[in-house]
């Protein structure tokens, strides 16, 4: 997944200085005659964290254009040579036609007046034998002017180091483009020339930062010819559309162009700092590429020794800058909680997530009788915020362009008057940039958002974890929809909380924020408008999507790297996943494919009846639990026994991604049949029980048996340690079932014939369930176990009306046609069939199973 942050400097850009990530150019260089002078600007009084820079104070700068706009930016090394970098103009191995390619020279902003500025086309275009990609070095291109470029006040050429020359680790540089001024965020018009000042790194220094998992846990390996410069802490660097542009540092009154924007991991990220190509190494080649011209570039001597900043770090002693946002003493003392205050109106509660800006709900603020239902008055407008005990003033309002129609980008962003002291508390929260992947098992937390009462009980301390997104994505939202992978936006980030749900505790008249935590540090992962019901919120939209905005208005908000990488033992989701079909009542049936060892069956149920026998229940809606009445009432009995009822549980295996559910059976109901015990038995739970991947329904079918698709005996091997086993199975056609059993079987009986060695996989005493997965990838419960009998199974089918006006949501398939079974012929039964007693042997049984459904 290299491709997602290391990126040279000009991809996807299109208009001047932009920035996401890092370019490099080089330029030919040649002895340096007397009369050409370099490196002295002019005395004068975006490029990320940078500022614009002074007309005339970097002459060299040139702007490379194909197709009338900016791409990549070059320096000027003499009147007819211009060095860049070669991602700039190689494509698929081949150099662009230089036709195609213009120089502007002398320009400060590309959308202002260009007294000094003139072009020249390009004759030429040389790149290095051996470059093949950014990552693999010689990242540099050197253009042959079609005429000589006209030196002025505005257009000089910039010194290069010869291959001895040295430069400091810790030197300031300053690097300069029209790139963008943060990660997809285009320079402003008029386009100005941007300037930023970058410490070089030492090699080591810089190796060691990127051997540390970044984004995508991705790490990187310096080769030679590659130069370092930034900072631990980013948040200064250059960036998209900055590529081929100059690194240079000042020597004794002169400027050495020292490297060439190249590439980096996003822009200003935390410990990446920009990789530029080192100029130095090449001058024997720039010479060759140069030679015969003249004037050709300057290589000054260095004079004396090397210039040093007054930070120089030691290689030996690298030091990773850790996350300056999302530190909080404990959980739901929340340092960046803001309450925004509107005269007339209730608190509402937002984040503070830089020096000054604040993330709260837009809806907050909607003016009713405004005729554009937008607040005009901010004057009386204050914030409050943790630790501080004066209220802050808003002074001005930027909300999402959407957030009128869109829950999911209900946001808006408030500035602050003055900006707080984040060295001591309040502390700003951590934003996830677009490609941050939330973690399955993540630990998150519930905090207040925007308005309403606040939650039932220690809201603040409700823990939870993050369910997969397979899990998320196909519990609730649309059928068919394709799940994200990793790196993609997630459409919805789903908590499974450690409590049980209480009754009498209603959460649906406040809207709340999901904090995540990553190694002690605190992203704000997604924010929820009211609940719906009383459930507690159980899908939050993701602010993943939001990050780019946030970035582009506050210009400082706090994007961190993802930095948490166990991806667990279930690896990396990169496969493209679809999700099962659903009912009209949402999801059910649905397990992963393929599914680890151990994973629950989420609508298994044990069912303990009055303490002494435990029978096997199936979940068929969120109240209710089928089960074999043989197994539930005793022969006889006239009296409804205590029972309990458990879900998510695994035996004695761990529980992932879910935990358990516990619910008292308040009620049985039998179907009315006349004359015989009925073979099914409705329990009715105390309270309902939310989806999850603990506790989820099983899909019905309204014939019964889906069409194709395998089956199988879910049940224990061992009844003591409840283990969920499954034994593949195949169902027989009625008239075969009829024939092995007399025809003495009770209308809707399955008969199923186990594969080969899974006879005595599943205990029949608790009576378990026999299940199809059906070609849509749902499962589908197709009947339970008759009493003291393994192949023997009462069918779901002939009960569809009976459990739907009994349960009302049970998800039951739309029909997809009735199961193949061969015509009946004249006679019931196949030849030495007839008057059997119990199942024929295997090897006759195998001349009989052309027309079964296959397991």
């Amino acid at each position: 997944m290299l491709q997602h942050l290391l990126l040279p400097l000009v991809t996807l850009v299109v208009s001047p200085i932009q920035g996401a990530f890092q370019d490099s150019a080089l330029s030919p260089t040649q002895e340096e005659p007397e009369d050409l002078d370099c490196g002295r600007p002019e005395s004068s009084t975006r490029i990320m964290g940078g500022s614009d820079a002074q007309p005339g104070r970097w002459p060299w700068q040139v702007s490379l254009h194909q197709n009338g706009g900016h791409i990549c930016g070059g320096s000027l090394i003499a009147p007819s040579w211009v060095l860049s970098a070669a991602h700039c103009f190689v494509n698929n191995g081949t150099v662009e036609p230089a036709a195609e390619w213009s120089v502007l020279l002398g320009v400060h902003s590309q959308d202002g007046p260009r007294d000094a500025a003139h072009v020249r086309a390009v004759a030429a275009i040389l790149v290095p034998d051996n470059y093949s990609g950014v990552e693999l070095g010689a990242d540099l291109a050197l253009l042959r002017l079609a005429s000589p470029a006209r030196l002025g006040p505005a257009v000089k050429p910039v010194c290069l180091p010869r291959a001895s020359h040295h430069f400091a680790h810790g030197t300031a540089c300053w690097a300069t483009g029209w790139g963008d001024v943060q990660e997809a965020d285009p320079l402003p018009v008029p386009w100005v020339l941007q300037e930023v000042e970058l410490r070089l790194l030492g090699e080591a220094a810089c190796q060691c930062l990127y051997s540390r998992p970044g984004p995508f846990n991705l790490t990187f390996q310096l080769l030679p010819g590659m130069l370092c410069a930034g900072y631990p802490e980013g948040r200064r660097d250059t960036c998209q559309g900055d590529s081929g542009g100059p690194l240079v540092c000042e020597e004794h009154g002169r400027w050495f162009q020292a490297g060439i924007t190249s590439f980096g991991f996003g822009c200003g990220r935390r410990n990446r700092p920009g990789v530029f190509t080192a100029v130095a190494p090449y001058e024997a080649w720039i010479r060759e590429q140069v030679m015969g011209s003249e004037p050709g570039p300057a290589f000054p001597t260095q004079s004396q020794g090397p210039q040093s900043g007054p930070w120089e770090p030691m290689d030996e002693n690298c030091t990773i800058a850790l996350p300056e946002c999302g530190k909080a003493q404990r959980p739901g003392a929340w340092p960046w909680e803001a309450q925004v205050i509107v005269p007339g109106s209730r608190p509402c509660h937002g984040a503070l997530v830089s020096e000054s800006w604040v993330l709260a709900p837009a809806s907050c603020f909607l003016d009713r009788s405004s005729p554009d239902h937008q607040p005009q008055d901010l004057d009386n407008w204050r914030v409050q915020l943790p630790s501080r005990l004066s209220s802050e003033h808003v002074m001005r309002r930027v909300p999402h362009e959407n957030a009128s129609w869109d829950p999911a980008s209900d946001l808006v962003l408030l500035q602050l008057r003055a900006p707080v002291n984040l060295s001591v508390a309040p502390r700003p929260v951590c934003l996830p940039h677009p490609e941050h992947y939330f973690l399955p098992g993540s630990r998150c937390r519930l905090a207040r958002w925007g308005r309403g009462e606040p939650a039932p009980g220690p809201n603040t301390l409700l823990e939870a974890e993050l369910l997969s997104g397979w899990w998320c994505h196909c519990l609730y939202s649309r059928q068919g929809a394709t799940v994200p992978p990793p790196g993609d936006p997630p459409h919805a980030l789903c908590p499974a909380y450690h409590e049980e749900e209480e009754s009498g505790r209603c959460w649906n008249y406040s809207s709340w924020s999901l904090l995540c935590r990553e190694e002690g540090t605190w992203f704000l992962a997604g924010i929820r408008d009211f609940s719906s019901g009383c459930l507690r919120p159980r899908a939050f939209y993701p602010l993943q999507t939001h990050g780019p905005w946030i970035s582009h208005v506050t210009r400082g908000a706090y994007l961190e790297d993802q930095l948490t990488w166990d991806w667990g033992p279930e690896g990396e989701e990169t496969e493209t996943q679809t999700c099962p079909p659903h009912t009209e009542h949402g999801a059910c049936g649905l397990r992963p494919e393929p599914a680890p060892m151990g994973l629950l069956w989420p609508w298994l149920a044990e069912v303990h009846v009055a303490g002494d026998r435990v029978c096997t229940g199936i979940l068929v809606a969120p109240g209710w639990v089928l089960a074999a009445t043989h197994c539930i009432l005793r022969p006889g009995s006239t009296t409804v026994p205590y029972i309990e009822v458990y879900l998510g549980r695994t035996g004695a295996s761990p529980l992932p991604q879910g935990h358990q559910v516990s619910r008292l059976v308040i009620s049985i109901r039998l179907p009315r049949h006349l004359g015989l015990r009925p073979p099914l038995a409705l329990l009715e739970l105390s309270s309902r029980v939310e989806p999850s991947p603990s506790a989820l329904s099983i899909c019905l079918h309204p014939g019964g048996i889906p069409l194709g698709g395998s089956c199988w005996v879910l049940g224990w091997k061992d009844p003591q340690d409840r283990v969920p086993v499954a034994a593949a199975v195949s169902i027989l056609t009625p008239r075969l079932c009829q024939c092995l059993y007399q025809g003495i079987l009770p209308p809707g009986t399955l008969c199923v014939l186990y594969a080969e060695g899974q006879e005595d996989r599943c205990e029949v005493t608790s009576a378990p369930p026999l299940l199809c997965q059906s070609e849509g990838g749902s499962w589908i419960l197709v009947g339970m176990a008759v009493r003291g009998s393994q192949e023997l199974f009462a069918s779901i089918g002939p009960e569809e009306a009976w459990i739907s006006q009994t349960v009302g949501e049970a998800h039951f398939l739309p029909p997809s046609g009735s199961p193949y079974w061969p015509p009946e012929g004249s006679n019931l039964c196949p030849l030495d069939m007839a008057g059997a007693s119990g199942f024929p042997p295997a090897s006759l049984f195998l001349l009989l199973l052309t027309p079964l459904i296959q397991g």
